[in-house]
Formats: structure tokens, C-alpha cells, sequence
């Protein structure tokens, strides 16, 4: 696999995620031009095509032009989209995504928004310098990738770095992804927000702890810091599988501030070696559309 440098991407991308879509044109490594669009979450398949080319057309994309998509979800080797957490994109069941796509906009790379972020952070941001490279993402839910001697790691069901779906000592209760006791369902905005309700704070979202904690309330700061351990402790358990060496945190829950601080404070629990280098992603959220434009280039030089 030829390693494109990032002045060498061109084209366009788009970044279909719970609660929008982002197109853009990229230019030598850079985003051009970016148009936004609320999601349809019950929308389906169809739809959401629909919705990503008005947009590409919009920036003037033409059919065949090189193009990257990435999707919250799964995407398998074979290019069908699947939705892993079930509040999240309801409508989308097996659908062929590869397919759809070629048949509207031409050739194009579909996978996963939280593995293109990771892929981009990988060859240009965070873990450029790295040989095992994890990015996680703290938001709604937790998401992430992992990127090896400058490949994504990927596997045929597309499950490989759906890494908030792993179990947690932190946690109890229900996770979307029909599995019990995640990291996402105790770290994630959603999990927040449940916990919150739990210590009788009823229709708090995770925007209203993070600021009841930073006024100093005590069950407030308690929430938060139960979610930074529970990434803390996850961080250990990627380091002691596959030897990372560098973690960059995205998301809005992972780049709120004071947050990694939190996070590197539970990670002394860890002995020295489960604790990589720890920072912050480096490119926000130009960082899916750069990653998907990127793997389709590389794709395509193969």
C-alpha cells in the first residue's frame, strides 16, 4: 500500500454521523469548502444517499470524481452498512452502502466516521509519529479506531474498533449495542445523562453535568470522573492487547475541557506500562472527511 502524503488528497468526502452530514471538497490535503445538513435518524438508506449527493452536488462534485464516505455504524468488508447501536440510525438493516453509493456518485469508499477519523489522525495528526496508534472518541457514545504501522485495522464485519462496546468494571447498566455493562454505556453522553438521572437529576444531558461539575457539584463531578476512568481503564486494556504507544482523545465529551486531565489522573492507577502517550486529536472534525477521502485514495493505489 502506497503511502499518499496529505498535500496529495483531492476530491471530496462526506461524513454522515446521529445528528449530521458533512460534505466537503478537500483540496491538497485541506478542507476547501464544507456544507452541513441536519441527519434524519429515522431516515433510511435511500434517503441518506439522497441527502450526502445534494450536498457533494452542491460542492460540485461529478459523478466518478474521488470520493470517501464515512458513516456512524458498521460497515463489513463487503461494503453493507449496519447499524451497531440500535438508538442510532434505526432504519439502516444490511443495507448495501458500497453499492448505493457507486450507483449515484461513482467509485467510492465507504467505512466507519469513527475509523476514518482514526485512519486521518493516524497518518497526519496525533499519531503520525506512531507505530500503534488509538483514537478514541468521547461523545454521544464512544467510538473509536486503531491504526498499525499506518493501516487501519479493519476486520470482515466491520466491527474491529468499536472499542465502547468493550465491558467495563465502571459500569451496569444497559449499552445500545445490546451488550450489558460497556464503556459506552457509563462514559458516553448517553450514559452520563442515565447516570445523571439515576442521582435524581432528571432531564440532564451530559453538557448540563460537565457544567455542574465544573461549578463544584459534588454528584456531578463524581459522574464525570467515573466516565474519564472508565476511558482510563480502557486505554490499559487496548494497551495491553495490541502494545499502543499513543491514545489521542476526539469528541466532544473527550476534547471538553479538563476532561484528558481527569483522564490521565485515573490512568496512574495503571503500572507505567499500560499507560501510553496521551493528547488530544489534531485535526477536529475535519478529521472524517480527511480519513475517508484518504482511504479511498489508498484504495485506489493498490
Amino acid at each position: 500500500m502506497m503511502d499518499l502524503p496529505r498535500k496529495a488528497l483531492n476530491g471530496f468526502a462526506a461524513d454522515l454521523g446521529g445528528t449530521k452530514i458533512a460534505a466537503a471538497r478537500i483540496a491538497n490535503g485541506e478542507v476547501a469548502e464544507r456544507l452541513l445538513a441536519p441527519t434524519d435518524p429515522a431516515a433510511g438508506p435511500e434517503a441518506q444517499i439522497t441527502a450526502i449527493c445534494g450536498l457533494l452536488n452542491r460542492l460540485g462534485h461529478t459523478k466518478g470524481a474521488p470520493l470517501g464516505v464515512a458513516v456512524a455504524g458498521r460497515v463489513d468488508s463487503a461494503g453493507a452498512w449496519h447499524a451497531v447501536n440500535r438508538t442510532t440510525l434505526s432504519a439502516i438493516r444490511d443495507f448495501p452502502l458500497d453499492q448505493g453509493l457507486t450507483r449515484r456518485l461513482g467509485a467510492a469508499t465507504c467505512l466507519n466516521d469513527a475509523a476514518a477519523a482514526a485512519l486521518a489522525e493516524g497518518l497526519f495528526g496525533a499519531g503520525s509519529a506512531s507505530d500503534s496508534f488509538a483514537y478514541l472518541t468521547v461523545s454521544t457514545g464512544v467510538g473509536g479506531g486503531l491504526v498499525m504501522g499506518n493501516r487501519l485495522l479493519s476486520s470482515a464485519n466491520g466491527l474491529a474498533g468499536h472499542i465502547g462496546f468493550v465491558s467495563s468494571r465502571f459500569a451496569s447498566g444497559p449499552c445500545g449495542s445490546g451488550r450489558m455493562a460497556t464503556v459506552e454505556s457509563i462514559a458516553g453522553g448517553r450514559g452520563i445523562a442515565a447516570a445523571a438521572a439515576a442521582a435524581g437529576r432528571e432531564g440532564l444531558d451530559a453538557r448540563a453535568v460537565f457544567v455542574a461539575a465544573s461549578e463544584g457539584e459534588d454528584w456531578a463531578n463524581r459522574i464525570v470522573a467515573t466516565s474519564a476512568s472508565a476511558i482510563a481503564a480502557l486505554i490499559g486494556d487496548l494497551t495491553t492487547v495490541l502494545g499502543l504507544d499513543t491514545v489521542a482523545m476526539g469528541g466532544s465529551i473527550g476534547l471538553a475541557p479538563g476532561y484528558i486531565d481527569r483522564i490521565r489522573i485515573a490512568l496512574r492507577d495503571e503500572p507505567e506500562l499500560f499507560r501510553p502517550c496521551l493528547g488530544l486529536a489534531e485535526l477536529g472534525h475535519d478529521a472524517p472527511l480527511i480519513g475517508a477521502l484518504a482511504a479511498h485514495l489508498r484504495k485506489e493505489t493498490l
